[in-house]
């Protein structure tokens, strides 16, 4: 049975009290074999009850049953935590499955195959180009706030391309039917939904998912789907991907280490089984001051 927060970190407790009083190696493995199938690992889990940062650190016992199980276990762990799906992670679909949208409002354009590369490009500066440079009509359902994202969209895909109007318009009147179709009306999901796109589209950190839609390799239906995270381009995908690997490690390894000692006593349980660490918060020429606190009750306290 899976045990709670609580009962993992009461577990860790357990653990680090056997070590620090040289229990026997087997009073050890049983409580390391307790964690096998009652911990589900998750980062929250390792990181708010320090149980892998105290596991770890059995990886180097001097006993080698010890060791070996606290390897297996760390390494069981670190499996169950990168196997878990990553939230915004882009999905496989075949193409086939695009075919499954709605179909388009009656006022909308018909959905084209993927725009071939215009052999003329616009003259308008990149950068400044929109539907008042470009002179585009965009009003063409009969109602303002869908009109109002097609132009939108046309801003968003229109930004830093060449592209002719004749080529981009029928693609934001797309993407606007299929977000349309998705939502059922014009409501708050709706336009949320239209905002999120148009600034996905103008990202400059993104200028490939803007490519992507305008040459067809992301259909309209796709694009309205898409949530931020599968927007995302590969280098930022790499480095979120890098961040969430040094924040795993960060869960199971002890940032700071602690001394254990013998010489200071609990003023509230009287046990002598004090772990410190000392820091210089005055002037220079002051003393530092030591924080402990109690590995058997928890208390913790400070001195200069």
């Amino acid at each position: 049975m899976a045990m709670d927060a609580k009962e993992i970190e009461q577990r860790g407790k357990d653990i680090g009290k056997a070590v620090q009083e040289n229990a026997s190696s087997a009073a050890v493995v049983k409580l390391l074999n307790e964690l096998k199938g009652g911990v589900h690992a998750t980062e929250d889990v390792l990181r708010s009850t320090k149980i892998g940062v105290t596991i770890n650190r059995l990886r180097t016992h001097k006993d080698p049953a010890v060791a070996k199980l606290a390897t297996e276990l760390v390494s069981k762990w670190r499996d169950e935590v990168k196997k878990q799906p990553k939230k915004g992670t882009p999905a496989r679909v075949a193409s086939a499955t695009n075919g499954s949208a709605s179909p388009a409002p009656a006022s909308s354009a018909a959905a084209s195959p993927a725009p071939s590369q215009s052999k003329h490009k616009h003259n308008v500066d990149p950068a400044k180009r929109n539907h008042k440079t470009d002179k585009v009509k965009y009003e063409v359902t009969g109602e303002e706030a869908r009109d109002m994202s097609i132009r939108l969209m046309y801003d968003g895909l229109a930004h830093m391309s060449t592209e002719l109007p004749e080529t981009i318009l029928p693609i934001a009147r797309q993407i606007e039917s299929a977000a349309h179709a998705n939502a059922g009306r014009v409501n708050d999901a709706y336009k949320t939904k239209m905002r999120s796109l148009f600034q996905n589209l103008k990202a400059k950190s993104n200028p490939a998912l803007r490519k992507r839609v305008l040459s067809g390799d992301i259909t309209p239906q796709k694009f309205v789907t898409m949530t931020h995270d599968e927007m995302k381009s590969d280098e930022r995908r790499l480095e979120d991907e890098k961040l969430e690997a040094e924040n795993l490690n960060q869960a199971m390894v002890a940032q700071v280490e602690k001394s254990i000692s013998k010489e200071f006593q609990c003023s509230k349980c009287k046990q002598k089984m004090v772990s410190y660490s000392q820091a210089q918060t005055r002037s220079a020429d002051e003393p530092m001051t030591t924080f402990c606190e109690c590995m058997n009750c928890g208390n913790r306290w400070k001195f200069s």
